[in-house]
């Protein structure tokens, strides 16, 4: 996600850049710090199957959260969301009609998911029966027998006038998350570390991730866009349908759903993914110009990390200060910064890093955000001729700031989420290991992540001990002091 501040512009102009994109106790999460390495286990990963083998690649181990434990529930594994929306401007009205297929993870007599309050259930079946079911705020309690390993398919329709909610953040681009409505009431969505729940029922946490597909219809000429390839769109009686299918699984932060008066402006990268522009016929033709150095940063990324690993990538504009890296259609807002070249790899990075090979847990956001920021560095040292130490050098002046502000990357303040310190700390770390390990070793180490852990949610647990595996090298002590040191290591 795309982070704004005064520190943020004065670097923008100085040649750098940022961009990235609650539980009971305020207390961050700690490592362990008595001389022993703070991952202790290798994952252990389901091997269950859905019953259909389309579904196979959305099976996951869904987890407490130990930073947000409030999102998300750990008993239900969502499968496939079949959303079928509907926006009235007129009224700011949402109308919904979802189908999901889920894997429960127990035997009990309840499950829950998350669904903003606003909102009201009209119907609600499990397997096509009528079941009890109790909206307690935010959290959508079903009251039906579930078994462990089964697989359900819940139906429900419903409709309000949806609406942000707040997040745990001290960041001056957002203050909430979920669906947006503008002055002119378009909508868009930007829900990192949650909000997905409020414009669908959803587990609405980074470990579970899904299939999704998406028929979306308003008054034309506006239309409905969401993540995935454009499957349809039609024109009919006043109304637009829009139907997009995302084949690969998404964790439900990364769902995007937008409606207003756009034109969409088609292109390719060079290697051949499609690529689409969805632009407010209202902005300025240089947002689309500067939208078009796409291509451009997809061929540096795809050089450095390998293909892209989805079939098609868009962009929508929308009316915001920042922006969201949105699995396969970013969200951008429509200024001059968040639609700028050092954005757009930004995002794009992070289709590697965040989407294809998601955090389980949002106390590991660092595995996102330091990768595409230090890979946004580099980029930055190549465009404004320069080198990369030069551009870590500048970073380092304020990255023990970032730290004492909001804490350590991977044990940061609940109440401080996406703050500078999950971005330039770890971004600093990676080239310190770089310059470890050489040049060659570190460009093999960044590219065979994302093509060996595709499509999953994963963690610390499996990282790091991977990185050693890759090295060759024992650096315990080394993370740990990137990652959960109150101070800046020293650096070489």
């Amino acid at each position: 996600m795309t982070r704004l501040a005064a520190l943020t512009c004065a670097l923008l102009l100085a040649g750098g850049g940022l961009s990235a994109c609650g539980g009971d106790s305020d207390e961050a999460p700690t490592g362990d710090r008595t001389g022993e390495p703070f991952w202790n286990r290798a994952t252990q990963r389901d091997t269950d199957t859905a019953s259909d083998p389309a579904l196979e690649p959305a099976v996951s181990e869904p987890r407490e959260d130990s930073v947000y434990p409030e999102a998300g529930d750990p008993s239900v594994d969502a499968l496939h969301y079949d959303l079928t929306l509907g926006w009235d401007p007129d009224t700011d009205t949402l109308t919904g009609s979802e189908v999901l297929t889920f894997r429960s993870t127990v035997t009990a007599e309840t499950f829950q998911l998350d669904f903003s309050e606003p909102m009201t259930i009209s119907s609600l079946t499990l397997d096509g029966e009528k079941v009890e079911f109790e909206e307690r705020g935010k959290d959508l309690v079903v009251t039906a027998d579930v078994v462990a390993d089964q697989e359900y398919e819940l139906a429900l329709e419903y409709d309000g006038q949806p609406g942000p909610v707040p997040v745990p953040t001290k960041r001056g681009d957002f203050s909430g998350t979920g669906f947006t409505v503008t002055d002119t009431h378009e909508t868009w969505t930007m829900q990192e570390p949650f909000g997905a729940f409020t414009w669908y029922a959803v587990n609405d946490q980074p470990a579970d991730k899904a299939l999704y597909d998406f028929t979306l219809s308003v008054p034309t000429p506006w239309v409905g866009v969401a993540n995935g390839a454009l499957e349809s769109r039609t024109d009919e009686g006043g109304t637009t349908t829009t139907v997009f299918s995302l084949d690969a699984p998404a964790a439900s932060y990364l769902t995007t759903v937008a409606f207003g008066d756009f034109e969409m402006t088609e292109d390719e990268s060079e290697s051949g993914i499609p690529i689409t522009y969805w632009v407010n016929r209202s902005e300025s033709p240089e947002i689309l110009e500067r939208l078009r150095t796409t291509p451009a940063a997809m061929a540096w990324l795809e050089e450095r990390l390998g293909p892209y690993p989805f079939e098609t990538f868009g962009t929508v504009v929308v009316d915001s200060e920042s922006g969201m890296e949105t699995q396969t259609l970013v969200t951008l807002g429509n200024t001059e910064y968040t639609t700028s070249e050092a954005v757009i790899l930004h995002e794009l990075a992070h289709q590697w890093y965040g989407d294809s090979v998601t955090p389980e847990d949002w106390r590991d956001v660092w595995m996102n955000e330091g990768m595409a920021m230090y890979l946004q560095g580099m980029w930055q040292a190549e465009h404004d001729g320069r080198t990369v130490d030069e551009q870590m050098d500048e970073w380092a002046e304020f990255e023990d700031d970032e730290r004492a502000f909001a804490g350590p990357p991977a044990a940061y303040s609940r109440e401080a989420f996406g703050s500078g310190n999950i971005y330039y700390s770890p971004a600093l770390m990676w080239h310190e290991l770089r310059e470890r390990i050489g040049e060659e070793a570190f460009l093999e180490l960044i590219r065979a992540w994302p093509e060996e852990r595709a499509n999953v949610s994963t963690g610390r647990e499996d990282y790091l001990p991977w990185i050693e595996e890759q090295t060759g090298e024992e650096l315990s002590s080394f993370l740990d002091a990137w990652l959960l040191g109150s101070k800046t290591p020293p650096r070489d």
